[in-house]
């Protein structure tokens, strides 16, 4: 592990702090508002920011339209990706093809990205300006987005780059997730403190309380080996550790608005962008271990 890197949202930087000491060593600035999200590819040397916009989520006047490519080793910005006419681009995710697919939220599309060109490959019809976070199946044959404000799920048949139809939520959504086997989708409601378990299949849904979380939560993420999933709650500084079956919960206190999260081995990092701390949970009892300083408020991070 060489290192870690963090996207400093409400700082505007990007950060690479010591994955030991976590001290920060070195400061990416000049972004334009607001950094937002990450995706890393240690393998290939590469981070991707893109650059959301000044606004938030559904209400984002000033959208940006840049995809910044990181160069881990020397450790600053590489290229910038001109999107345009695409515009507000968000979660961005490597699929089993080797090509990246992002939401632009004001676009209504998933942007495909070709790091080997760091060029826009072509577009796929999301069916919503609510696009905000999105998922792909470990077979790549489906990517999914959860649309906010629209309480629906878009289904896009990946190979064909065709939105092949939509899921209704019972409520608004704020992250999603998949299962390792791709036949269950993992979605967060974001009006009351509940997952959405959804056949892929039938598009049945069962709705998980979390337990301990007095408000809505935010963000989902799976352990790499699928062995927990994680999920953070900004409106109320928790994080809760979820094992496969949703059977057993774990509810843990926090900084100020976790947001999203990087495992490394028995460790689960959480960014709290309300205080400028990343969170240490010990993933084997599952309990509090310690916390850091990085930046103004952290969103996203990950290691390489």
């Amino acid at each position: 592990m060489r290192g870690l890197i963090a996207v400093d949202k409400m700082g505007g930087k990007v950060l690479f702090l010591n994955p030991t000491t976590y001290e920060t060593e070195t400061v990416l600035d000049g972004f334009q508002r607001t950094v937002h999200e990450l995706l890393v590819l240690p393998e290939v040397g590469r981070a991707y920011v893109p650059i959301f916009g000044d606004g938030i989520h559904g209400r984002n006047p000033n959208p940006g339209h840049t995809l910044h490519v990181i160069d881990l080793n020397k450790r600053e910005r590489a290229a910038d990706i001109d999107l345009r006419p695409l515009i507000a681009p968000h979660t961005l995710k490597l699929g089993p093809d080797g090509l990246i697919y992002m939401t632009c939220e004001n676009s209504a599309v998933v942007a495909i990205i070709d790091p080997a060109t760091n060029k826009v490959a072509g577009t796929i019809d999301s069916g919503s300006t609510n696009g905000h976070r999105l998922i792909i199946s470990a077979d790549g044959q489906r990517l999914y987005t959860e649309n906010e404000e629209d309480a629906t799920i878009s289904v896009i048949d990946l190979p064909a780059r065709k939105l092949i139809g939509k899921i209704q939520t019972p409520h608004p959504l704020a992250g999603i997730a998949i299962s390792a086997d791709g036949r269950t989708i993992i979605a967060v409601d974001d009006a009351e403190p509940n997952i959405f378990l959804i056949d892929a299949a039938s598009k049945k849904i069962r709705t998980v309380p979390l337990q301990g979380f007095t408000k809505a939560a935010q963000i989902a993420r799976y352990r790499d080996d699928f062995s927990l999933l994680a999920v953070s709650a900004v409106s109320c500084g928790m994080v809760s550790l979820i094992d496969p079956s949703f059977s057993e919960q774990t509810a843990i206190p926090i900084g100020s608005q976790p947001m999203d999260m990087a495992f490394r081995g028995d460790e689960l990092f959480v960014g709290c962008q309300g205080d400028g701390t990343v969170h240490v949970i010990d993933v084997p009892s599952r309990t509090w271990k310690s916390s850091f300083k990085a930046g103004t408020g952290c969103e996203s991070l990950g290691f390489f």
